[in-house]
């Protein structure tokens, strides 16, 4: 018989036990492993059977155990002394709290998804639990961040395989009393709720959850509330489901709905009102519009309003492919704003120009949310430094008449929040003596150019931590193997094979991600003849974990899931390769560090960061990798390989795939496997072990989340800050009809007349050119713009390359037809070819960029500069 009505019956906890929920409620517990081991005291079994969940724990747990801790001294001891460490966590400084004053009061930090921890199933992949190593790694720091996000009921769907290999989705309910969440309240005890106008005269409203992430509040909505029409109260259902309007309806509420439950989070418990605002991807980018609309309602016109919020806004884009951006039909967006829907006091076809592709190459019927990120955000960044690049050069069309390199788009490089994903066994080997600070702190932090704490690990240590987590791995494997088989509809008697299932002493191989074509789950597959024998090679054999998830829609990624797991069945090989279905963080945790070698074959550069490997790498495993995302950056010798790629123009996908699949398992064959099982004079594996703890001690400091985020809050939150400091109500209108101003002089700008004291053809390096320029500034003065030299090494077509510009200044003028005459000197400082340019800028003190406006003048072809162009972004 079903229920026809579910509740949570909660525990009541004696007395001395109370502190146990405070605990269970704070998902520091994730990352912290005294709060672990306290709460798997408390019913082992049961600990292992909530999946190491607390709240699940606790509602399980039999009350006569109960009543049985709250008189045991030694288990009270500890649980006081577990609880008096978080509160010295949230309440004490921090690195945040011993910086100089200027830092933002607080950030307010959007997503779509957040991956905290398994026991709170909201994320599917990278993104997510990028955002909630965010969320962590800021609360390390003691960063005044609030995160917020959707509350998805059925989060994103579980994976089994089905008897021939097909992926199949299940979405389980979740319900929210069973989670770590608490329901934010009103003073009269009432549920706080926010609420968007739809068309037609409906209503979408919303609860909100909070997730306490240490010292960071996690604000979570949730439209399954019962004001609600049927519609409406699933549009939280699951996590990047439906069509174009439901996800449209998401994000009105996660950008809208979460700026007002922001403010409604602050109202009621007094935490500082943010003065940064940061858009992790554009999911969240209506939140620009809302806080628009704030202003106007407090008398600001819209301009005045944009500069103001631009000035406060931090955008992060986190793909480097189109089409995966959120894109809608102009008609959709406009239907749900203006007078009769949202926002009514912003114009609807203001709204629409924000997110329009109007530039060359977009389609302009489309709304395009990364472009309304950018247009709503001052500051800019992608999440590596090959990313950075590839994005100004994916976005240059809001910039046209710059060079992509000029494009304000920086990058902050991801990180990974070690304390979460790295092995105990590593910490304890990487631990340094009793009584100094913990090492998990210490991983935490950030901030370090190298571990030494590593260097002195003996071999033998290294090498015995190695086969440790290889050997845990290989008992997860086959629990997880033994399950998924008996879901697919196998008995008993058909799985004794899974008993010799991987081999703790075979170098190892880790493939786990998403199943976007992009990432190439199938390239091992190219040459299965090849990889066979890399399998079963007598002497130097190798074995490899697969796992990932396709998009439900996805059925070319179900297709690639289907080719590997097929494989994977084949009798011959399926001792050395598996593929476990339902890839999620508890997996993930165990499989990082029970790998050798994290392989990522992704076509480049489509790759934005790819953080597995970083997770492997905190663990000391080593990247076999597609120079792409974060290993472009980072790639040594020393930590690990680097996949040759073939991305010539000329060269076609099915070529490119043959070469590089090719390329990898030279690798493997030539280079990976002998190092792995070749033995120096002890028995040991010297230069691998080296390659170990080179992998530990100089790439693990950078690829942490609190490295990350102090580059987030010294590069991007705090100037931020300054600017929306800066932009008080008076010099937000200032900056908005100044910026009118010169739009509407802009066409009468040019270069009219440039010459340089230069000696004829060549010149010697050191030597200096003197420049003498005649503009027209159409009306506008000579502090409103910026006249440059842009100099550099030059191709074939005469392109500068490693532009430096160097500013000229005004020494006569205005003539009787307008014009100035600015002059300077330029150093030739580089041998070789050599070129020069000159151009006008718009110039404010307000400006976070020259290239803001996508406003440039430049000279005509003849070098004369009859004209300029009206270039608007």
């Amino acid at each position: 018989m079903k229920a026809i009505r579910r509740f949570t019956v909660r525990p009541v906890l004696p007395e001395p036990l109370r502190p146990l929920s405070e605990l269970a409620r704070n998902l520091r517990w994730s990352w912290h492993a005294e709060t672990r081991d306290l709460f798997q005291s408390v019913d082992p079994g049961r600990w292992a059977s909530s999946g190491g969940d607390p709240v699940r724990l606790l509602g399980s747990v039999r009350p006569a155990r109960l009543a049985e801790l709250a008189g045991d001294r030694r288990f009270l001891r500890r649980l006081a002394a577990v609880a008096a460490d978080l509160d010295d966590y949230v309440g004490g400084a921090r690195w945040y709290q011993t910086q100089p004053a200027g830092l933002p009061s607080a950030v307010a930090y959007f997503s779509p998804e957040f991956g905290i921890t398994a026991a709170l199933p909201q994320y599917s992949g990278g993104l997510g639990i990028l955002a909630g190593d965010h969320l962590k790694a800021a609360s390390d720091l003691g960063v005044s961040l609030i995160g917020v996000g959707l509350l998805y009921r059925h989060g994103y769907f579980r994976q089994t395989l089905s008897r021939d290999g097909w992926q199949q989705e299940h979405y389980p309910v979740l319900d929210p009393n069973e989670l770590p969440l608490t329901l934010l309240r009103e003073e009269d005890g009432s549920p706080a709720q926010v609420s968007l106008a739809l068309p037609g005269g409906r209503r979408l409203r919303a609860r909100i959850w909070l997730a306490q992430v240490g010292r960071v509040p996690l604000l979570m909505l949730d439209s399954d509330v019962e004001e609600n029409d049927l519609g409406e109260r699933g549009v939280t259902d699951r996590l990047y489901g439906g069509g174009s309007e439901h996800r449209l309806l998401q994000e009105m509420l996660l950008g809208i709905g979460g700026v007002r439950a922001v403010r409604t989070y602050c109202r009621l418990t007094g935490h500082p009102e943010p003065e940064v605002f940061h858009t992790n991807e554009g999911h969240a980018g209506f939140l620009g519009l809302e806080r628009i609309a704030e202003l106007r309602a407090g008398g600001q016109d819209v301009d005045a309003a944009l500069e103001a919020v631009r000035a406060g806004t931090v955008f992060t884009t986190h793909t480097p492919v189109p089409a995966g951006i959120d894109r809608f039909d102009r008609e959709l967006v406009a239907r749900h704003f203006g007078p009769d829907a949202e926002l009514p006091g912003i114009d609807v076809e203001r709204i629409l120009r924000l997110g329009m592709e109007t530039y060359p190459g977009g389609e302009p019927n489309l709304f395009n949310m990364a472009v309304m990120g950018l247009r709503l955000a001052q500051r800019a960044n992608g999440v590596s430094l090959l990313h950075g690049r590839v994005s100004r050069e994916m976005f240059a069309g809001l910039w046209p008449g710059f060079d992509a390199d000029e494009v304000p788009i920086t990058s902050v490089t991801n990180g990974v929040h070690a304390p979460t994903w790295v092995a105990p066994d590593v910490l304890r080997l990487g631990a340094r003596e009793p009584g100094e600070r913990r090492a998990g702190d210490a991983l935490a932090a950030g901030g370090a150019e190298r571990w030494d704490r590593f260097a002195g690990v003996p071999d033998q240590d290294i090498w015995e931590l190695r086969r440790g987590l290889r050997e845990q791995l290989v008992v997860e494997v086959r629990e997880r193997l033994r399950v998924s088989w008996r879901q697919r509809g196998a008995g008993t008697a058909e799985l004794g094979w899974i008993d010799g299932v991987l081999d703790p002493d075979v170098l190892t191989v880790g493939f786990a991600r998403r199943v976007p074509s992009y990432k190439r789950l199938t390239l091992m597959l190219r040459d299965r003849d090849r990889l066979m024998d890399l399998l079963l090679h007598p002497e130097r054999p190798v074995q490899i974990v697969v796992a990932g998830k396709a998009h439900p829609a996805d059925d070319s990624g179900k297709r690639l899931v289907q080719e590997l797991v097929r494989f994977a069945d084949d009798p011959r090989v399926r001792h050395r390769i598996v593929f476990l279905p339902d890839y999620g963080m508890a997996m993930a945790q165990k499989l990082y560090p029970g790998c050798d070698i994290w392989l990522n074959n992704p076509l480049r550069p489509l790759e934005a960061c790819g953080t597995s490997g970083m997770k492997a790498a905190l663990n000391g495993c080593l990247n076999l990798s597609v120079l792409d995302g974060w290993w472009d950056e980072w790639f040594q010798p020393d930590f690990g390989w680097a996949v040759p790629t073939a991305d010539g123009a000329g060269t076609d996908p099915d070529r490119r795939d043959d070469i590089e699949a090719a390329a990898l398992y030279d690798l493997l064959e030539q280079r990976v496997t002998p190092r792995f099982y070749e033995r120096g004079r002890g028995g040991l594996p010297d230069r691998w072990i080296e390659m170990v703890r080179r992998t530990l001690t100089l790439l693990g400091p950078k690829v942490l989340a609190g490295r990350m985020v102090r580059e987030y809050v010294e590069r991007l939150y705090t100037p931020a800050a300054h600017a929306h400091r800066a932009l008080t109500a008076d010099a937000a209108r200032e900056l908005a009809a100044w910026k009118a101003r010169v739009r509407a002089a802009w066409h009468g700008v040019s270069v009219d007349h440039v010459e340089a004291t230069a000696p004829a053809a060549t010149a010697e390096l050191g030597a200096t050119l003197g420049l003498r320029v005649v503009v027209g500034l159409g009306g506008l003065g000579p502090d409103e713009v910026e006249v440059q030299a842009v100099a550099g090494r030059v191709d074939l077509e005469d392109r500068i390359a490693d532009a430096t510009a160097v500013p000229l200044k005004p020494t006569g003028g205005p003539d009787l037809e307008g014009r100035w005459v600015y002059e300077g000197p330029l150093s030739l400082d580089r041998s070789g070819p050599y070129g020069y340019t000159v151009r006008v800028l718009p110039a404010h003190r307000l400006l976070a960029s020259g290239a803001e406006l996508g406003l440039v003048a430049l000279p005509t072809e003849d070098g004369t500069g009859e004209g300029a162009g009206v270039l608007l972004r």
